[in-house]
């Protein structure tokens, strides 16, 4: 049986698609466990340069003989909840203060059609759940 790799380190980096460079947060965040950064870099650019101007999230794990491996995860709910609404941000009190936007069940589906294969879930319908409830926490009311 193989020695198995020891993972020294997990991290999750929020970086534009497409655009990773060796200036921070990627260079000095994989400077300090002494990895090839180009060795992420520009696989990261070649898998994520077709999603558009979006900012994913990158799973990094990297080994103790210095390798990495890496895995996207999409754009975040929150952002895709934004960027349907044309809002800045969500409500700094969503209980009480709600954006004056309603995400629509059509936009719903939609959003939960694109995060389906980050998420945990058996269907679309849990899915959809998922987001609306990213949604209220943020103060945005969903049409049933």
């Amino acid at each position: 049986m193989a020695d198995a790799k020891k993972i020294v380190a997990n991290l999750k980096m929020k970086i534009p698609a497409g655009k990773a460079s060796a200036a921070p947060p990627v260079g000095s965040t994989l400077g300090q466990y002494g990895v090839n950064m180009m060795d992420f870099i520009n696989p990261f650019n070649d898998a994520t340069r077709d999603m558009g101007n979006v900012t994913v999230t990158a799973h990094i794990a990297i080994y103790d003989d210095r390798s990495m491996k890496f895995r996207v995860v999409g754009q975040p709910t929150d952002d895709m909840i934004r960027a349907k609404l044309g809002i800045d941000k969500g409500s700094g009190k969503p209980n009480s203060e709600k954006i004056a936007k309603k995400l629509t069940n059509a936009q719903l589906t939609e959003i939960a059609e694109a995060k389906a294969r980050d998420m945990n879930a058996e269907d679309i319908d849990a899915v959809k759940k998922i987001v609306a409830g990213t949604a209220r926490s943020m103060g945005v009311e969903v049409e049933q």
